[in-house]
């Protein structure tokens, strides 16, 4: 396999597309679009996201040191895109997506309902980066759209029709897993 080399640059992809709410100090509610989150730890559960200072969500979560995450189905695709480019400082997304807003059960930020999944969120600490500075979040409670848990509580993602970014489009998520963790040393039967 030939290679071409570029210079430095983010190329992990796919990653999550998901919608942020965030509440300022005096109760306004905002949401936008994310990509730049991941997984920092298990325990206790802990979230990354990476947010441009000059965002208003940015103000917003440093002000109350809270958000939620809330994960999108196929269906929010618009949705999700028009959060990531409008601004909520002259644009009421939540109004014009109507998006309705639930209440969360460990922080006074409001989850999205329509979304399947939604992480609860508090801000840890903040690490200045360059563009964006880094929020690590402890995750306080996750709520789970009961269709997409067997009686047995096993949640069931694929289900969830997710989406995902890479390069400037969208994907979705909404294939049969290619194994579980460990398969690849699992002893035969």
């Amino acid at each position: 396999m030939s290679k071409i080399f570029f210079k430095g640059s983010c190329m992990l992809n796919p990653v999550p597309s998901v919608l942020i709410t965030s509440k300022s100090k005096n109760s306004d509610i905002n949401v936008f679009t994310a990509a730049w989150v991941g997984t920092a730890c298990t325990k206790p559960p802990m979230i990354t996201i990476a947010i441009k200072p000059e965002r208003l969500s940015y103000k917003y979560i440093k002000e109350t040191m809270e958000f939620a995450v809330n994960l999108p189905s196929r269906n929010l695709t618009r949705i999700v895109d028009l959060c990531g480019v409008k601004s909520g400082r002259d644009f009421n997304k939540i109004k014009e997506c109507k998006l309705e807003l639930e209440k969360s059960e460990k922080i006074s930020v409001p989850c999205i309902k329509e979304c399947a999944v939604n992480m609860e969120c508090k801000v840890k600490s903040i690490i200045p980066l360059g563009s964006h500075h880094l929020f690590i979040a402890e995750i306080l409670s996750v709520h789970v759209d009961e269709n997409l848990i067997d009686n047995k509580r096993k949640i069931h993602l694929e289900k969830a029709n997710l989406i995902c970014y890479s390069h400037g489009e969208y994907f979705p998520i909404n294939s049969k897993p290619l194994g579980k963790f460990g398969f690849s040393v699992k002893k035969k039967r």
